[in-house]
């Protein structure tokens, strides 16, 4: 527990830390008495050191004198960063989003960027919806027979369908069934398009009430498929191999393969976005991550949420002694960016 470390304790197991993220070789005490604020000689810092690795925050990897942080000396700093953090305004750092319409593309490239910025692996969890709303419909004829239906959801999410129609229609007729559909449909949730939304629509359609059916089956589908759906976008999964503790090839296989499929990491977005506040920042250090190939690594998860439906993760993975103080940083910095751009899209 936290409070068994007088303050000390603390220092030194910062200091030690601190060094090995840097170096990311073990920590002997000469290293560590060089630390001009510490002001302990090594001989102390020696006496220390033993009681932490009895205390369990720091084990010795091999016969030499040299110290390297567990999964619970970690867990301490990463816990006492989160409090020092947690009050304090983050200046936003120089992340250039080129603003896109589409929240996909622009997920992308968040993915590429914090790769980029970090060093880690990066994945972004495309929005989730609940209770979206349908923003705009387009209909179009794109041969004889057959109807484009492009359906623009909240969060300019963009599904396009085609459907075969039993008749033709005229310009005018499709001109007509785009107003019905957007004055009947524009800020509905599937919920809301009750049985009273759908006879009155019918009704105005006169006998065009069977297109009305079609764009409605499609619509409901472009919205159930969204609210059912997990896009997961990765990026940087080659900067594994530049950690030694990761880059083992058993090791950075398994890594690799699991960041290529999705079904895996289901477990970890579902932890990290369930019950969670918006902006949480969550860090799972080794055993604590729910994906079994990641236990040799730290996962850093925040959540993003844009609009009143649009919920998603964004985590990135690296080595236990990944640069804590610079991931929590970055992932504060963008959420509020992402929120940022997205607002600027909706003017």
């Amino acid at each position: 527990m936290q409070m068994e470390l007088d303050e000390r304790k603390e220092k030194i197991l910062k200091a030690i830390i601190q060094t090995y993220l840097e170096t990311g070789e073990p920590v002997g005490s000469r290293t560590i008495s060089k630390y001009s604020d510490l002001q302990l000689s090594s001989a102390t810092i020696r006496n220390e050191m033993s009681d932490l690795e009895e205390l369990g925050y720091i084990i010795q990897p091999h016969t030499s004198a040299g110290r390297i942080p567990s999964d619970k000396g970690y867990r301490f700093y990463v816990d006492q960063l989160m409090k020092e953090k947690e009050n304090e305004v983050t200046e936003m750092q120089e992340l250039v989003i080129q603003r896109v319409d589409r929240v996909e593309l622009l997920l992308k490239q968040l993915a590429k960027l914090l790769a980029v910025n970090t060093n880690y692996a990066t994945m972004i969890s495309g929005p989730q919806y609940h209770h979206t709303k349908l923003k705009f419909i387009q209909l179009s004829r794109v041969e004889a027979g057959k109807l484009l239906i492009v359906t623009v959801l909240e969060g300019n999410i963009i599904k396009n369908s085609i459907v075969r129609l039993d008749a033709e229609l005229n310009d005018d007729e499709i001109l007509n069934l785009n107003i019905l559909l957007n004055n009947s449909l524009n800020g509905l949730t599937i919920e809301q398009i009750n049985l009273d939304v759908i006879s009155n629509m019918k009704e105005q359609a006169g006998d065009r009430r069977q297109v009305v059916d079609l764009v409605l089956n499609e619509v409901a589908e472009a919205i159930r498929a969204n609210e059912e759906d997990l896009q997961i976008y990765t990026e940087g999964t080659t900067n594994i191999f530049k950690y030694p503790e990761l880059s083992d090839g058993q090791k950075a296989s398994q890594l690799i393969s699991t960041l290529e499929q999705k079904e895996l990491l289901k477990n970890l977005f579902t932890e990290s976005g369930e019950g969670s506040k918006k902006h949480e920042i969550q860090v799972y250090i080794g055993n604590e991550t729910p994906v079994q190939s990641m236990q040799d690594c730290s996962v850093v998860t925040a959540n993003y949420v844009l609009g009143d439906g649009l919920r998603g993760t964004i985590g990135i993975i690296g080595p236990k002694r990944m640069d804590y103080e610079k991931v929590v940083s970055t992932l504060r910095s963008l959420m509020s960016q992402l929120e940022d751009t997205f607002k600027n899209e909706e003017r």
